[in-house]
């Protein structure tokens, strides 16, 4: 028994043992996940800042390709006008000089005074002059609303590059979140299925664990209970042996015994016999004492013969009877015996039997609250993930609706105060390309 229980507490600290390292397997491997995750959401937080400062960087980019944009066309514009205005100076200097030799012809006629002449040679030059000044005067006036107007178309178009900008750039932001979103759920479901395996795996190899210990533990209460049954059987083969050993003692004890109560009562008889040996004498005439002794002693000797027979045979009887007696009690006794060990033995295997089945049960509803544990994880994760993908989503269409509804804002206020100006439509005027000549 002290061996059975120093096994039953061997058998429990190994449960310990192994529950105690499944533990510890499991809150590493927790850890690890946790680590994962973290490394995951540090690795989004470094991407993200990362094509930020790659947005940043691409907007001043852009920004200053879009000025220099504007310069060149500007300058362009502005080279395009000075030709104009050269090519319109030299036609009013030609003008001018016709003019100015029809004026002169015009002059020499010698019936018109001199000072007639140079009159009207004069007021034809001033009004000459004051037209060109006037035709110079409007032209620079149409080139500076050109000049202005194309600055402004400028500034449009430059407006609608920045907002097509924004909109790749955020549609980029918002394509890389969810990218990593997917990425971090994709993570999450892979961590719960590993969680799963490491799960399962453990919860069989403490069950495993049990059966064996219990398979075990059975197998040293059945021998327990075999050894057991060996030693009593070997007990009572030993005190039945003994018994026959002492039974002719107890027997020339018991016939001692009978033999010493037959000399008793033949002591008495005895007593008996001289007593009315004496009587009858003492009674009788004296001529008859020798046949009435003669009488007396063979009636003495016919009693005692009777007497010893009756106790050979009680002696015999007695024997017989003992030796039945001492066969029967042990016979009985191996029945009972083994009648006790059998009822041992059946009440060993059913309490086997219930144990296994208790274990077993035991086993199933671990299995089951496992499996509604795992589902009930894996319910709350599927919830997770749609509610973060609902809440992206809805993150995507109000960031894209704020920055279009911004966008319309600024060309709405940009075209108001290009009408305010006076400059109307802008959208289809054409620049000149750049010559990469």
């Amino acid at each position: 028994m002290s061996g059975y229980k120093r096994m039953r507490r061997q058998h429990q600290k190994q449960l310990i043992a192994l529950e105690n390292r499944l533990k510890a397997e499991m809150d590493e491997h927790r850890l690890r996940l946790q680590k994962e995750l973290e490394t995951h959401a540090n690795n989004t937080y470094i991407e993200l800042e990362r094509l930020a400062k790659r947005h940043a960087a691409q907007v001043d980019k852009e920004m200053k390709s879009v000025a220099a944009e504007e310069r060149r066309i500007q300058q362009q514009i502005v080279a395009q006008q000075k030709k104009e205005l050269t090519s319109f100076l030299e036609t009013q200097k030609k003008e001018y000089r016709v003019c100015r030799d029809k004026i002169k012809e015009m002059g020499e006629d010698p019936c018109t005074p001199k000072e007639e002449k140079q009159e009207r040679l004069s007021r034809h030059k001033e009004t000459m002059q004051r037209s060109q000044a006037e035709e110079e005067a409007h032209l620079l006036a149409q080139q500076r609303l050109v000049y202005d107007r194309s600055c402004r178309a400028l500034k449009r178009r430059s407006l609608i590059k920045r907002h097509e900008f924004e909109q790749e750039q955020l549609r980029e932001e918002l394509n890389k979140k969810r990218t990593q979103k997917e990425m971090e759920h994709a993570l999450m479901i892979r961590q719960d299925e590993s969680t799963q395996d490491m799960e399962h795996r453990q919860l069989q190899m403490l069950q495993k664990l049990r059966i064996e210990l219990m398979r075990l533990q059975h197998q040293t209460e059945l021998e327990n209970q075999e050894e057991y049954n060996s030693r009593r059987q070997r007990e009572l083969h030993r005190k039945h042996t003994l018994e026959q050993r002492q039974q002719p003692r107890n027997l020339k004890t018991l016939e001692m015994q009978i033999k010493k109560q037959f000399q008793d009562t033949c002591k008495v008889q005895n007593k008996q016999y001289k007593a009315l040996r004496n009587h009858q004498l003492e009674v009788s005439p004296k001529g008859d004492h020798k046949n009435i002794l003669k009488s007396l002693k063979e009636e003495q000797t016919r009693k005692l013969a009777i007497l010893a027979e009756q106790y050979e045979q009680s002696i015999n009887e007695m024997m017989a009877s003992q030796a039945m007696r001492l066969d029967a009690e042990q016979e009985t006794e191996c029945q009972a015996l083994k009648q006790q060990l059998k009822q041992e033995m059946e009440l060993l295997d059913a309490y086997q039997k219930k144990t296994q089945s208790q274990m077993e049960t035991q086993h199933e509803r671990e299995q089951q609250k496992l499996e509604q544990k795992i589902s009930i994880r894996r319910a709350h994760l599927e919830q997770k993930i749609e509610e973060e993908l609902a809440a992206l989503q809805k993150e995507r269409t109000e960031k894209i609706k704020h920055l279009l509804e911004r966008q319309d804002r600024e060309m709405n206020t940009f075209d108001s105060e290009s009408r305010s100006l006076g400059f109307g439509s802008l959208g289809s005027l054409d620049f000149p390309k750049e010559d990469n000549r």
